[in-house]
């Protein structure tokens, strides 16, 4: 499987989570796609303090056919805007029942258990947003691995989840060489 991850954005997001998760994969040489959902045809998704990014592709015209994973950064309204996409739900399902790998952060958990992928996992997200998922094992962990879902607890564990996704994609020796280089406490 292709190391090709698709991060998805849409309006609302929370900017630490999505550009710390970007910028970790892409110093390590991943093929990260930047995908807006439900976003206007001039590819800008405005986060929750107003920073916009230009997203590489729209959701409809992403190619899901190599990727090994996906990644939904959280924020609000962004993570409710991912819960509430089906096609970002079924993107989700699709790259994990293909092996793949399905993570997110924050409050953007939901979106993974919208898309039913929590069911029995245990999981992490920002406090209280354990109420909003009927599904899973909540461990309340920084940065929680079950299987093949990652999910970290919120904008603090950004860099931390960043190079837990490294390690996923079977990146290890660039971790270590990426936390000496950013002088990574974790």
């Amino acid at each position: 499987m292709s190391s090709q991850v698709a991060v998805l954005l849409a309006q609302g997001f929370e900017e630490i989570e999505a550009v710390t998760i970007i910028d970790v994969l892409r110093r390590a040489g991943v093929a990260v796609s930047v995908t807006g959902v439900d976003c206007d045809s001039d590819g800008l998704v405005c986060s929750s303090h107003d920073l916009c990014l230009k997203v590489d592709c729209l959701l409809e015209d992403l190619d899901m056919t190599d990727l090994a994973m996906v990644v939904f950064p959280g924020g609000l309204p962004g993570a409710t805007n991912l819960a509430a996409s089906a096609e970002a739900c079924l993107l989700a399902r699709a790259v994990y029942e293909r092996g793949g790998w399905a993570a997110a952060i924050c409050a953007a958990p939901i979106a993974l258990a919208a898309a039913g992928l929590l069911k029995d996992m245990e999981y992490t997200c920002y406090p209280s947003f354990e109420k909003k998922i009927p599904e899973g094992v909540y461990t309340g962990a920084r940065v929680q691995i079950c299987e093949r879902i990652i999910t970290a607890c919120g904008p603090g564990a950004s860099l931390e989840f960043a190079f837990t996704l490294l390690k996923a994609l079977g990146k290890e020796k660039v971790v270590d060489s990426l936390r000496k280089g950013m002088l990574a406490c974790c």
